[in-house]
């Protein structure tokens, strides 16, 4: 039996990629040192650096963006501990794969040696499968080190984010990608741009390396015989899709900051943040509908014309479509960071809402309920009840709370906008209020 998997004990170094391999494969790295961008995890006093310094790792999750060097730090880590590397993908393997990976590091295992098992986009695995991997992690059958992209809070589940760390890797900065655009060039000779070009091209990665690799091979197979300026470079390459996941993160963190940049007023941050998400493809209707529901949290009575806005910003959009439609959602987000703010209706719904909650049984008093039967006039319905047309003030100062219920404050609203007004009026009424109950 051993004998059927004798040719992966141990695993033999890989092979040097071909001439003709791509840019990005040339140039993969060959020990952490030459891992670039990642020093918080792979320098001496980083995670990755100390499990290394110590002979022994423990199961990780790496999570980070694209290109950033997950893979290439998992097959760097079993051969700096001289362990076995086996490696699958969750997008092209299922549970066969998975049983028959375990079974050959439980061989493995028996003859002394350990398993590395790489598993790329772990987060397409469902949760039953992921539950698959716990007692071989708890064995110690294989040291697990997952990659993914996706919040691991989202994305797997708790037995298995117990068992292991999850380590961050941050997007490659310019400087990071100008040392991998470097390296390109000792490789392969200078690329045809002009110096601002060659800055365009590190911006346009957005922070994925291998991107960056990929459009440099682009120029290379071009063979143009001047180099580009910035403007000439943006017409010939294929314009990038901005990295947005509208189910996880991506969507997550942008309406936040969204959400923050308007509450906290400031235009300029809240029309950026609205525009990398329409522009990586996010549902217009979406963004109308959280634009509504600020106006109403964090504007609200401050500015009762917010509220208008952002219908009108809906029935714009609607009626002219994209990209047309757009410029209203804009209009909405601008004015909604430029308008006075006030949380004070929010406040009083969470409060009205808990009062109602511990209330719910009281009746409201007897002189504000209707009486369409002789039997409820008899009974005191209607009774005494003042019409506040009927008074020179247009308010009664009448009781409306329920008998055994003390009166209660859920709206208090502040002195910014239209609620300074509000507020003023609210003080004359009890003032009116307090006079006619002396």
């Amino acid at each position: 039996m051993p004998d059927l998997f004798a040719d992966d004990l141990p695993t033999p170094p890989p092979e040097p990629p071909r001439a003709d391999a791509p840019l990005a494969d040339r140039l993969r790295p060959t020990a952490l040192e030459e891992i670039i961008g990642q020093s918080q995890l792979t320098g001496p006093e980083g995670a990755i650096g100390r499990m290394v310094a110590a002979g022994r790792l423990s199961s990780m999750i790496l999570w980070g963006p694209p290109g950033t060097g997950k893979t290439s730090i998992a097959r760097l880590l079993a051969d700096a501990v001289g362990m076995r590397f086996v490696a699958i993908s969750a997008v092209f393997s299922g549970v066969a794969d998975l049983k028959k990976a375990f079974a050959e590091a439980e061989l493995a295992a028996k003859a002394g040696q350990r398993t590395l098992l790489f598993v790329d986009e772990i987060h397409r695995f469902n949760r039953a499968q992921q539950d698959g991997f716990l007692p071989f992690v708890e064995r110690g059958t294989v040291t697990l080190v997952g990659a993914t992209t996706e919040n691991p809070s989202f994305a797997l589940n708790a037995a298995l984010l117990s068992r292991a760390q999850v380590l961050i890797l941050h997007r490659l900065d310019a400087a990071a990608l100008g040392t991998l655009l470097t390296r390109a060039e000792a490789l392969a000779g200078p690329l045809p741009l002009t110096p601002d070009a060659r800055e365009a091209l590190i911006a346009s990665a957005d922070g994925d390396g291998r991107f960056l690799l990929n459009q440099a091979e682009t120029l290379y197979a071009a063979k143009l015989p001047e180099p580009l300026d910035p403007a000439r470079l943006g017409r010939f390459l294929q314009r990038r899709v901005a990295v947005y996941d509208k189910d996880r993160d991506g969507h997550y963190n942008l309406i936040s900051a969204l959400h923050k940049a308007l509450r906290g007023s400031d235009p300029q941050a809240a029309l950026y943040y609205m525009a990398r998400m329409l522009t990586a493809g996010e549902e217009p209707l979406y963004v109308l509908r959280r634009l509504v529901r600020f106006a109403s949290e964090d504007v609200g009575l401050a500015d009762p014309q917010a509220l208008l806005q952002c219908l009108a910003a809906r029935d714009a959009y609607l009626f002219l479509g994209s990209p047309e439609g757009e410029l209203a959602i804009v209009q909405a987000c601008l004015y909604l960071a430029t308008a006075a703010k006030s949380n004070a209706a929010y406040v009083a719904e969470k409060s009205a809402w808990k009062a109602a909650r511990e209330t719910g049984s009281l009746s409201p008093p007897a002189h504000i309920l209707n009486a369409p039967t002789k039997l409820m006039k008899d009974i005191g319905y209607g009774a005494g009840y003042a019409y506040d047309h009927d008074t020179d003030e247009g308010f009664s100062g009448a009781d409306y709370w329920p008998e055994g219920m003390a009166p209660q404050s859920f709206y208090t609203p502040t002195d910014r906008g239209f609620e300074k007004r509000i507020a003023e009026r609210m003080a004359w009424w009890d003032e009116l209020r307090a006079q006619r109950g002396a």
